[in-house]
């Protein structure tokens, strides 16, 4: 099992120094934040996302991320829910058919917010995160080796597929299949490159199945690991108070309501 296609990216910083368990509990202490915590919580919380990219000194990946996938899928939700979200009463401008409304405009600026910092945590995680080390050291800590083994295989099937139909558009081109023409050449270029795109991950996860039931993978015994995954103490308070900071705000939330 290959484990070196994914979104890490090498680097010495105090991101990728921490211990992967410490980087998921940072993840879901944002996502609990901005999802069940006070609605001004969300849109706050962006910043700090922004900056533990910097910190974690990914912040050029961390950009592509975001100007490819992050901001048009928030984009195309926040003009969606503006346009179409009911009761709106203060009027703001009418477009064709549609009344958009401040209600619905702070409802789809609330909703993108909190999307915006979940996919950006766990983009971060990604890119500070191997994936082997973040298998490591769940199991080392009683997770079952098939949790293990779907969480990394999601963590790496985009990574694969984007190596894999790279792979398979250099081999097409050098037949001389034309992928950089027009765009009905293209269209018609696709069932040449999605055909062996399909049967090849077929083929891989046969090869995965394989790979691990020879590594003694439904074996009960326990197992050991040739790269220890540091957790010093800086981590345990970290996890600890980042937990405690869920209980608090949550707890604050529905004192308050």
């Amino acid at each position: 099992m290959n484990l070196d296609r994914s979104f890490f990216v090498p680097a010495r910083s105090f991101l990728h120094s921490l211990n992967p368990l410490t980087k998921l509990t940072l993840v879901f202490a944002m996502i609990a934040l901005a999802f069940f915590s006070f609605p001004w919580m969300a849109p706050v919380l962006i910043l700090p996302v922004f900056v533990m990219g910097f910190i974690g000194k990914v912040q050029k990946q961390y950009s592509n991320v975001i100007a490819k996938l992050i901001l048009p899928t928030v984009g195309f939700m926040f003009v969606m829910q503006s346009l179409f979200l009911p009761d709106g009463k203060t009027i703001i401008f009418t477009f064709i058919i549609f009344d958009v409304s401040l209600e619905t405009v702070r409802t789809a600026f609330l909703t993108v917010s909190r999307i915006f910092v979940m996919i950006s945590s766990f983009t971060l995680l990604l890119l500070t995160t191997h994936p082997s080390e973040l298998m490591s050291d769940l199991t080392r800590r009683g997770l079952p080796g098939q949790f293990a083994y779907v969480i990394i295989s999601t963590l790496q099937i985009l990574p694969q597929m984007q190596a894999k139909a790279q792979t398979i558009i250099a081999a097409q081109r050098s037949r001389g299949l034309d992928t950089q023409s027009s765009f009905g050449k293209r269209i018609g270029a696709l069932v040449p490159l999605v055909g062996p795109l399909v049967f090849g991950s077929l083929v891989e996860v046969e090869e995965r199945a394989i790979a691990i039931e020879a590594r003694g993978f439904t074996s009960t015994r326990v197992k050991t690991s040739l790269h220890e995954i540091p957790d010093s103490g800086l981590d345990k308070i970290l996890r600890w108070g980042l937990i405690l900071l869920i209980i608090a705000s949550i707890v604050s939330r529905v004192l308050v309501t």
